[in-house]
């Protein structure tokens, strides 16, 4: 029996991927501290990802097909991630984002030349990893680069540390902001428009906001295991469905599911914060290296009510 690990995936879209590998004849193994047991039927190993001795103890004996990182956020997870799995696994797994394109993030990022974003606009190989920067503290960090900006650059320099002189063969998933999966989104982003656009209330946005990328929670656990158990393909794969949303086509697509007035907006000024997925630059991703590998992604405007009618449900 194929054996997969999956490190994080205690929640979210995370379940749904173990699930997934479980359905499709897997045996899965979940690491992770110990706060969220796995789905039924998944060896659990309690460890700290980021303790190098403790992971390896706890993986004593075990190898593996495939490791799916759910969790790896900063260059130092990556190198422990590294010098564990070397020779235990055939393939990892990195679900990263999209937000490492995002020129508001780094200043050694230009406005991409060419839209929707392609993979080869950040060659996470040659991206500079800077051990002196305050890893071990995310409140350090942000108050240092900001959140967005830690978040971003923490997912760009892990990857660096596996493209840069792999061990194994690696994946970086630069996944669209995912969306859908009722009270399992804890993120609250789509329930903030639901919620605003149903009330009538005005939506915060930039004067022209830019378009982004989407994927549904169950296509991206559905990308992450074709990822680990079908394709064959290394380096970055942008993973998005078809048809990017500026945050007003979002809502007007919000409003026609709740049968709710148009929507109402202000626009932001001076700074001030926009609502989610309201951006002044663009920095959509072309999904078109996956979709030539074979995955089939779907459409935007086809699941985007069944994901609003799911969040209504749990009201």
């Amino acid at each position: 029996m194929p054996q997969i690990c999956v490190i994080g995936g205690s929640r979210y879209f995370g379940r749904h991927l173990i699930r997934l590998l479980q359905d499709d004849g897997h045996h899965v193994t979940v690491v992770n501290r110990g706060s969220a047991a796995p789905p039924a039927g998944a060896d659990h190993v309690v460890a700290d990802r980021a303790d190098a001795a403790a992971l390896t103890r706890a993986l004593a004996g075990r190898t593996f097909d495939a490791v799916v990182d759910q969790v790896c956020y900063t260059p130092l997870h990556a190198d422990v991630a590294r010098r564990v799995f070397a020779g235990r696994t055939a393939r990892y797994v990195m679900t990263s984002t999209m937000e490492v394109y995002d020129p508001a993030t780094s200043p050694s990022l230009l406005p991409p030349a060419a839209m929707p974003v392609r993979e080869e606009t950040v060659e996470a190989a040659s991206w500079p990893v800077d051990p002196d920067l305050p890893w071990r503290s995310p409140e350090a960090l942000s108050r240092l680069l900001g959140e967005a900006g830690s978040y971003a650059e923490g997912k760009r320099q892990a990857e660096a540390v596996f493209a840069r002189d792999p061990v194994f063969p690696f994946v970086a998933v630069r996944s669209a902001h995912v969306l859908g999966g009722g009270a399992a989104d804890f993120t609250g982003r789509l329930r903030h428009y639901v919620d605003r656009v149903r009330a009538g209330l005005p939506v915060a946005v930039h004067r022209d906001p830019a378009p982004t990328s989407f994927v549904h929670h169950e296509e991206i656990a559905a990308f992450l295991h074709w990822t680990a158990t079908r394709s064959v393909a290394t380096g970055a794969l942008n993973a998005a469905s078809h048809g990017a949303l500026t945050v007003t086509g979002l809502c007007t697509a919000v409003a026609a599911a709740t049968d709710a007035p148009a929507p109402a907006y202000r626009v932001v000024t001076g700074g001030e914060p926009a609502s989610p997925f309201s951006f002044d630059r663009p920095y959509a991703i072309d999904n078109g290296r996956a979709t030539a590998l074979g995955f089939p992604f779907t459409e935007v405007a086809g699941w985007l009510p069944r994901a609003v009618a799911d969040l209504l449900q749990e009201s």
